[in-house]
């Protein structure tokens, strides 16, 4: 088979689109389920309160992303010592496709089990999301690790728009109750269905590098435990990494406050769900535009010098989004802000993804982009609560301010990385292809 670009100069152009495509699949639950349909279908079917209904949704969203925050680590560790990353991929996958096509059979009233489906198929979400991460430094080069992370994320930014202009045509046909609410069941099983499809080619062509360990269940939890203590031992060895790290975790405090809080601000402004999927359309359209870019640019330019250029767009947007709060700007300036967000949303994921897999040695990819995946998470509870706190105790606008000081203060611990070393530590002689089938550390007798 020909590939085409940008896939053909790739060593493992097979490895690359599977694993693309994953991320393309996933986006059914990132958008459709937590951004869009979701929870308007707790608060106007399941529940039929607004005031309990948001509670709800807020309250089972931050039990996802605590369980996600307690399990990555461990369970990434574990997955790196037994070469399981293919397989809880691949299972995590299967279990939020079900989850989510089984949640438009839910009826009203029955917010436990709702509850119960969404946190699982969220929390299945999330460590699988953590186990695609993790293929990166084995799918890509040093060389290479930027482009093949941007090639992953702008795939992931096509099919959020490819959903969003299946669901904006089917918010124009769908049948409407007497107080012309769109059914959302349909859009519910459309999701775990494109979830699950997504799934069959990294089931078919992406493998396993690592060689696993035998040892027995308990060998296994206790080798996962010994291993992240490993890495704590280790921070000096990898202090590159464990700044970007802490930078990351600051700065994500403003990315997953701006995700979880753009439905809000639409909702404050008064859009229903045909106008908010036209903003969502514009911030999916430059997100993967931005990605895209960050792909050409990352490799050459530096993994920390383009992070900088994408917090600086945060910064810059969310204090345009402050003072549009009291200057109330017409309907097209907002559509303007979203451009930015989106900017900065795709530029913002994909390199910081590069970024751990290039400060990322053989074979622990899967403990460290678990300890990616807990940051990352960690910070939407912070994030999250400390902007629902500030906005109803100062306003919105200081919420907003907040968060732009969030992306400075990341800023400025990111300056502090010293790149060259980061690589360096992680073992990656940048002239080198990629490590051939590295080999778990730990065996049965550590």
């Amino acid at each position: 088979m020909r590939w085409p670009p940008p896939f053909r100069s790739l060593a493992e152009p097979r490895a690359v689109f599977s694993w693309g495509i994953y991320d393309v699949a996933n986006q059914s639950f990132q958008l459709l389920i937590n951004t869009l349909l979701f929870p308007l279908f707790i608060v106007g079917v399941i529940v039929a309160d607004d005031s309990k209904g948001r509670l709800a949704w807020f309250s089972m969203s931050a039990v996802s992303l605590g369980l996600i925050v307690v399990l990555s680590p461990v369970i990434g560790a574990m997955a790196d010592q037994r070469a399981w990353k293919r397989e809880l991929l691949l299972t995590t996958g299967v279990i939020c496709a079900t989850l989510t096509f089984a949640l438009g059979f839910l009826q009203p009233g029955q917010l436990p089990l709702a509850i119960a489906l969404y946190i699982i198929a969220a929390v299945a979400l999330g460590l699988g999301e953590n186990f695609l991460g993790s293929f990166l430094p084995e799918i890509s080069t040093p060389k290479t690790v930027g482009r093949v992370s941007a090639i992953g994320w702008t795939m992931s930014y096509v099919g959020a728009l490819v959903l969003l202009i299946i669901t904006a045509a089917y918010a124009t046909i769908a049948a409407r109750d007497e107080n012309g609410t769109i059914e959302i069941r349909p859009m519910l099983y459309f999701a775990g269905v494109w979830f699950g499809l997504g799934i069959i080619p990294a089931a078919i062509w992406l493998r396993e590098k690592a060689t696993p360990v035998k040892t027995d269940a308990a060998t296994i939890i206790g080798g996962a435990f010994r291993r992240l203590a490993e890495s704590a031992r280790e921070s000096t060895r990898y202090r590159q990494l464990a700044r970007f790290y802490a930078a990351f975790s600051v700065y994500s405090m403003g990315t997953m406050t701006m995700i979880f809080g753009l439905g809000v601000i639409g909702d404050r402004l008064g859009f229903g769900l045909e106008e908010l999927i036209r903003m969502a359309l514009v911030v999916t359209v430059t997100g993967g535009l931005s990605a895209a870019g960050a792909g050409l640019v990352q490799d050459r330019l530096g993994h920390v010098r383009t992070i900088s250029i994408f917090l600086g767009i945060w910064v810059l947007c969310t204090i345009a989004m402050a003072a549009a709060e009291f200057i109330k700007p017409p309907p097209p300036v907002y559509f303007g802000v979203a451009a930015l967000i989106g900017l900065g949303l795709g530029g913002i994921g994909t390199s910081s993804r590069a970024i751990v897999g290039a400060f990322t040695p053989a074979g622990r990819s899967g403990e460290f982009f678990g300890l990616w995946g807990m940051a990352y998470k960690l910070a939407g509870m912070v994030g999250v609560g400390l902007f629902g706190l500030v906005s109803h105790l100062a306003g919105q606008p200081v919420a907003l301010l907040l968060a732009a000081a969030l992306f400075g203060t990341g800023w400025l611990l990111l300056l502090r990385i010293d790149e060259a070393d980061g690589i360096r530590a992680a073992g990656h002689d940048e002239d080198a292809p990629a490590p051939a089938r590295p080999t778990a550390t730990f065996t049965p007798s550590e």
